[in-house]
Parts: structure tokens; sequence; C-alpha cells
């Protein structure tokens, strides 16, 4: 009875504060006329909150977003506890959690994939440098029986000896070049001291009267010799780019080939000694399988080696042909040039260089210009 009075008298005290309604200036307004006190309960209901949706903060406020748990999470794992079965609408957690376990998100699928793609990268990558380990130790090991006469290799007589000659053909064009570079050098030290001393006999000629005829003649033959010079360097100079081109260009190509065809015959010659001594071993079936693949690997060098030595034997051919007509035209010009030169005839100096189109440089053009200086 006692419990009774007290919330009625509760439920009384609150719908008689309810019906004092508070406009925005604190006056009291008319009550209206339907008010009651069922009505204002349920409209408090209704206007609130739902706890359903309704989130807890964990660490105050301002709290990062992880530590927001919803409390319909939480009257699930209360209901669960007791062993109550959640309808479908009141568990979307649990049926998040569900659809989870049974469906693994796509992030999975993408990272089976990639590692897949890196194990095939890394087995690639593994098998490349096994089969690298393998030819270099069988390149190794035929070395150095060649080397210590318990091994045989393949020789292609004609084909060494042409080799053996271009080798010594290129060292002794190789001196020819340094030579021809150090005249080079030397030369253009006279032509520019013939230069300067022309310059001194002009200036010579015109502040000396009593010997104006005598500095000036020497200051014209200098100044011939400096002109008649820079037509030599000329044609020097297009000799050594003609031969430098021939020896470390043409002759340096033609030897990259032939270092190709090597390491070709030697792989072929460590191929082929492996086959031999897998012949020799025993039949059974490891055996022949082993010498199915001995003798595959044996075709593709023996294919390799052979290709190589054809292209060797034709780029000789035409490195022979080509300087051959390189080097008649070069030493032409360089006798005839440095003849006229030494004999003074000028129009055969200016002849030799018109016939083998040699363009001599203005004054000048080899000192940098003002703004590569600034």
């Amino acid at each position: 009875m006692i419990r009774d009075f007290i919330m009625a008298d509760s439920i009384m005290s609150k719908a008689a504060t309810m019906e004092i309604p508070i406009n925005s200036n604190g006056d009291t307004g008319t009550l209206p006329e339907d008010d009651s006190l069922e009505q204002d309960l349920q409209q408090v209901m209704v206007s609130g909150p739902n706890l359903n949706e309704t989130s807890i903060v964990s660490g105050g406020y301002g709290g990062p977003a992880g530590g927001i748990i919803p409390t319909s999470s939480i009257k699930d794992i209360r209901m669960k506890s007791r062993g109550v079965n959640l309808p479908k609408s009141q568990s979307a957690a649990s049926r998040l959690a569900h659809h989870t376990e049974q469906h693994p998100g796509s992030s999975n699928h993408n990272t089976n994939s990639t590692e897949e793609v890196s194990r095939g990268v890394a087995v690639e990558k593994l098998d490349s440098v096994k089969k690298w380990g393998i030819n270099t130790y069988k390149c190794t090991k035929q070395m150095f029986s060649e080397k210590f006469g318990r091994g045989s290799r393949t020789v292609d007589l004609e084909l060494e000896a042409q080799i053996d000659v271009l080798r010594d053909t290129k060292s002794k064009y190789e001196n020819i070049l340094r030579l021809a570079t150090a005249l080079t050098d030397h030369f253009q030290r006279i032509v520019q001291t013939q230069q300067a001393l022309g310059d001194a006999f002009t200036d010579l000629s015109q502040k000396s009267p009593e010997l104006q005829d005598e500095f000036g003649y020497n200051a014209e033959t200098q100044k011939l010799l400096c002109k008649n010079g820079e037509a030599l360097l000329g044609a020097i100079n297009f000799f050594v780019s003609s031969v430098n081109t021939l020896v470390n260009k043409t002759m340096e190509d033609t030897l990259m080939t032939i270092k190709q065809y090597e390491n070709a015959r030697l792989e072929f010659d460590a191929y082929r000694s492996d086959l031999e001594e897998l012949s020799l071993g025993p039949r059974d079936a490891a055996g022949v399988v082993r010498i199915e693949m001995a003798q595959h690997e044996y075709q593709i060098h023996r294919d390799k080696y052979e290709r190589l030595r054809s292209d060797v034997t034709i780029k000789l051919k035409f490195l022979e042909e080509n300087k051959v007509k390189v080097m008649h035209k070069q030493l032409l010009l360089f006798h005839n040039a440095i003849s006229a030169y030494f004999a003074g005839n000028q129009q055969q100096l200016e002849q030799t260089l018109i016939q083998f189109n040699v363009k001599l440089k203005p004054p000048g053009s080899d000192k940098p210009s003002w703004l590569e200086e600034q």
C-alpha cells in the first residue's frame, strides 16, 4: 500500500510538472484542453532516444571511432548469456559476424593471389640461377681440362688463323693511330708557334722603319707556313679519324663477335664432354633420361656454335675488304699532303684536300664561345 501510494504520488507530481508549459521568454502559456498524463508519457517515449540505436563511447568525449560500442550488441550478448535465441531483427551484429565467418573478404583472395605471383617469380629466378650455376660449372671444368691437357677442344684451323691475324693487325694499327695522334699534337704546336712568330714580325716591321722590309718578308713567310700547316693538320686529322673508326669500331665489333664465338665454342665442348661421359655410364632408366637431356643441351649449344662461327667468317671477310678500301684512300691522302707541304707546293696541297673532300675548320672554331666560358 505504501509503495502504491508513493508511485501514484510520483506520477501525479510528474504530471503536474508537465502541465506547466514554458515559452521562449519563460512566461506561462495556456494549457491545452486535451492534454493528459498518458498522452504526455507516450510523447516522451516516442520522441526520446531509441536504446537500440544508442552508442556508448569508450574513452570519454572526443574518443576514437574504434571505441564506439553499440548498445544493441551489449543487449545481444546479455541475452545470449541467458540462453535466449535472438530474432534476426535484433541481432544485426551477430548476423554480420556470421556472414563474415561464412564468406571470407576479398582481401584474403587478393593476398593469396599476390603470394602466388611472388612465389612464381621466385621460382623462375631460382631456376635461372640454377641453370647459370650448372653452365658455369661445366664451362669452368672444360676450361681447366683444356689448360692442363686433359680435355679435347674443337678447333677450326683456318678460322683460328684469321682471328690471330686480325688481332695482330689491330695491335699494329693501334700503334699507327697513336703515332699519328702524337704527330698531330706536335705539329699543332708548331703551327701555333709560327702564327705567334708571324704576328711578332708584323708588329716589329711597323715599329722598326730601318728593318721594315726584312721583318715584313719573314712575317709573310711565317703566315704562309701557318696557312699550309693548317691545311696539313686538316689532312692528318682526317687520317686519324678514319683509322680510329676502323680500329675502335669496325675491328672492335668483329672482335666482340669473335669473343661470343669463343664462349659458344667452350660451352659446346663442355656439353659435348658431358654427353660423352654419360654415354659411358650405366644404361638404366635414370641414365637414359640423363643422356636424353644431355643430348638435347648438346644440340642447342652446337647450333649456337655453328651460327656464331658462320657470323665470324662473314664479318672477317667484310672487315678485310673494308680495311683495304679505307686504308688505300687514307694512305694516299697522307702521302700527298705531307709531300706537298714539305715541298712548299701550296697548290698541290689544296688540290689534295679537294680530292679527298677534306674540309678545314675555320680559325678559332676549337676555342669555346663566350657563352661556354661564362
